[in-house]
């Protein structure tokens, strides 16, 4: 079986990440999205809560499964018997520290290749933070999350403090 893990925050995962995980799925038998807990850095959402969205917008692709992860990226993709990482990139900016992360990946373990995929054009301007940003300055971001991510947001964002 050919496994790859799809790594990230997805603070929200927006349509970007949603077409690379359905450009991966169809190149692997198994997508793992892998949402990372890092206790370091805090996010809108909760690790539980980014799952959750997640697990809501692949529900019914059957070959992709979403999983918690924290430690190192090659651990575990190792631990569940994948063969490459997935990364996506949208501008020549992004290609930089995804080359390092990849070498440095690769130097961990051999094993694991990194495969980079760029989502189709419409999502290259798409980010987790721009999302957040438009989203807490009350605009509408429905054409850049599913419903139920852009539903959790208008929730989240209602209940902070000013």
């Amino acid at each position: 079986m050919r496994r790859a893990i799809y790594p990230g925050s997805f603070d929200p995962v927006t349509n970007g990440h949603l077409d690379v995980i359905a450009r991966a799925a169809k190149l692997f038998d198994e997508v793992i999205v892998a949402v990372a807990v890092n206790d370091q850095k805090r996010g809108l959402f909760t690790a539980d809560e980014r799952t959750a969205l997640i697990r809501g917008a692949v529900a019914g692709w059957k070959n992709v499964r979403v999983s918690r992860f924290d430690g190192l990226l090659v651990e575990f993709a190792s631990a569940q018997g994948a063969t490459a990482v997935v990364r996506g990139l949208r501008a020549v900016s992004d290609f930089e520290f995804e080359f390092q992360m990849a070498l440095m990946n690769r130097k961990l373990d051999e094993q694991i290749e990194t495969i980079f995929l760029m989502p189709a054009e419409n999502y290259t301007y798409l980010s987790s933070r721009i999302v957040k940003e438009i989203s807490r300055l009350g605009g509408n971001v429905d054409a850049f999350v599913p419903a139920s991510v852009a539903g959790a947001l208008r929730e989240k964002l209602a209940a902070r403090p000013a």
